[in-house]
């Protein structure tokens, strides 16, 4: 019984994982045939990911969240777990539907790249699952691997070998100072369970000084290598440049996918592992918050192109994340995971528009690299434009969009817990950051464009996609408690608040 109950809940998994090595043999064999032409089997294997992801999200979907325990506690279901799930499987097919028609005619038409990317999605969901430091070091550990690579997939490019080298090397010092932070708290406690740690640490450890100040050590190491990997100031130095040199779908793939993991396992260290310190960790956290919400916005002030633009608007937008965190309830969580649903599809409306934004100019199509290219938007394609308008005034919180009703969820959050400075602050800087979103605004709608460009019609896969963004970012205000409801059963899960 034990047995069925490991790989039923695992199922999507282990399905995921057998066609992940079928993949590899179809391209191995059929790329190096000679009999065949040796095939480029980017579209191939693309349109097998996108049926393996399909079949995975029913395969999800019709299981039954509850609590279990599986492979020996090293792995969790319950709520959280369940629609965390549902949420990463929409999220790769969203991005698979964005990208598909984007990247063929550039240099990643090699089907090792959706072997790559289905990779760290297997990553991405063991990391949701994980409940040991033993998994959640090596789910993370498979997720930066598939990462590093990615970032350097582009051989011709030598921005993109910048920034995969950039990425691995700030990447293996965070991995570096999470493995000592494990490594400590397991001479410490000789404990790896997390509900364990719970137990341990909620009884009283004052005595020892040496436990105390070592506990509190290798707590404070994971936390920060967490948060560089959620691009949380001060620790994202890394990704304005790795976002920049990385392919338009990858940086897609970076800023989006990995923010519902990232954010599960940053709580459930912050309940298990941080019950005796939680005054400590939540100083940095509001340090973090602070530095977060100065940054992203006078960062993303002065920005030109648009991926540095998203990686600056990016740790914007964990701040607010981060302040639903501190107020430490149930609720609170609930308002971080609504915060992050909104984001995920905000910014697949963003990376829609400037993804689609492409010069004809024969024989070639010539992608968009600075913001100063939607000048011509207005006139080529007003759709477009508008697609744009509604992400840009979603991102900037005004009402009745999606980005309004979670930004007031968290701040109400913060406010709730008695941090009456912190949301203020939050505030202020949220309409500095209006700034350079209305500067977008004027250069659609008011600038007038050089010259009159071509643009490349938008593929159908990409229109789907935006137009169902634009719906649900308007029209959520219609029922907003039906993401509500899920947020807060996710939330359920993390009541030893």
């Amino acid at each position: 019984m034990n047995f069925f109950y490991n790989f039923y809940f695992f199922s999507p998994e282990v399905y995921i994982i057998m066609s992940l090595f079928t993949l590899i043999l179809f391209g191995v064999i059929f790329s190096t045939s000679s009999f065949y032409g040796y095939p480029i089997l980017f579209k191939n294997v693309g349109f097998l990911v996108l049926q393996i992801s399909i079949f995975t999200f029913i395969l999800a979907i019709f299981q039954e969240p509850q609590l279990v325990f599986t492979w020996n506690k090293f792995l969790i279901n319950d709520y959280f777990t369940y629609y965390a799930r549902l949420i990463l499987i929409l999220t790769f097919i969203s991005w698979i539907f964005l990208v598909f028609n984007h990247e063929d005619k550039k240099n990643l038409n090699l089907f090792e790249f959706w072997v790559l990317v289905l990779l760290s999605f297997i990553a991405l969901s063991c990391v949701i699952h994980s409940f040991d430091l033993l998994t959640i070091y090596l789910s993370i550990e498979l997720q930066s691997l598939t990462f590093y690579i990615l970032a350097s997939f582009n051989r011709l490019s030598e921005f993109s070998t910048e920034a995969g080298l950039k990425y691995f090397i700030l990447g293996a010092f965070a991995s570096a100072l999470m493995l000592f932070g494990f490594t400590l708290l397991y001479g410490l406690t000789g404990l790896t369970n997390l509900e364990d740690f719970f137990l341990f640490f909620s009884n009283n450890i004052n005595e020892d000084k040496i436990l105390l100040y070592g506990s509190f050590f290798a707590i404070l190491l994971i936390t920060i290598a967490i948060l560089f990997k959620l691009n949380v100031a001060p620790f994202h130095f890394w990704s304005p440049d790795v976002y920049e040199g990385s392919a338009s779908s990858l940086t897609a793939f970076f800023a989006i996918l990995p923010k519902i993991a990232l954010v599960g396992i940053l709580i459930k260290i912050l309940i298990f592992l941080s019950h005796d310190f939680i005054l400590s960790w939540r100083n940095l956290i509001l340090l973090c918050c602070l530095i977060s919400s100065f940054i992203g916005t006078v960062g993303a002030l002065k920005q030109t192109k648009w991926k540095r633009f998203v990686a600056y608007s990016a740790i914007n937008h964990m701040s607010f994340v981060l302040l639903a965190l501190l107020a430490s309830d149930s609720e609170a969580v609930s308002s971080a995971l609504f915060y992050l649903i909104v984001y995920i599809v905000t910014s697949f409306l963003f990376f829609s528009v400037v993804l689609s934004i492409k010069f004809f100019k024969f024989p070639k199509t010539i992608p968009s690299r600075f913001i100063l290219d939607s000048q011509t938007l207005k006139q080529a394609n007003p759709f477009l434009a508008f697609y744009l308008l509604i992400a840009i005034f979603s991102m900037a919180g005004v009402p009745p969009l999606a980005g309004f009703f979670a930004k007031f969820f968290t701040l109400f959050a913060g406010v709730k817990a008695k941090m009456y400075g912190l949301p203020v602050f939050l505030v202020v800087f949220n309409c500095l950051a209006s700034f350079y979103y209305i500067r977008f605004i004027k250069i659609i709608y008011f600038d007038e464009a050089p010259k009159i460009v071509l643009l490349k019609p938008t593929d159908k896969f990409n229109a789907i996609l935006s137009s169902s963004c634009v719906i649900f970012i308007i029209c959520i205000f219609i029922d907003i408690e039906l993401i509500l409801v899920i947020t807060k059963l996710m939330a359920s899960c993390f009541n030893k608040f």
